[in-house]
């Protein structure tokens, strides 16, 4: 299993309007991702994608910076805009050691 992880922080004048967008676009979605915020940082957000292999994380990730991307939009509540909405492809540890 492979995790597509995005994280950014939402200025808190934009958080309900994050949140009530996040949850709309998340249940219109045929995947949307698992969202946590930060207990120690309020405001600080991650979203957990799965896909079975690198391949289709790669997917997801280019997916998910794309403009076209519903998810696109939240770059505007974002500290510091789009340059500040990172997102990287995570595999399992197992993967990475040789055998």
């Amino acid at each position: 299993m492979y995790i597509c992880f995005a994280e950014y922080c939402i200025t808190p004048e934009h958080r309900q309007a994050y949140l009530a967008y996040s949850a709309q676009v998340a249940r219109q979605g045929e995947s949307a991702p698992t969202i946590y915020e930060g207990t120690d940082q309020p405001n600080v957000f991650v979203e957990l994608w799965t896909a079975p292999t690198e391949a289709e994380a790669e997917v997801i990730k280019q997916e998910r910076l794309s403009e076209q991307s519903p998810w696109h939009r939240i770059k505007e509540w974002v500290e510091g805009g789009e340059a500040k909405v990172h997102v990287w492809t995570f595999r399992p540890i197992s993967s990475a050691i040789p055998e």
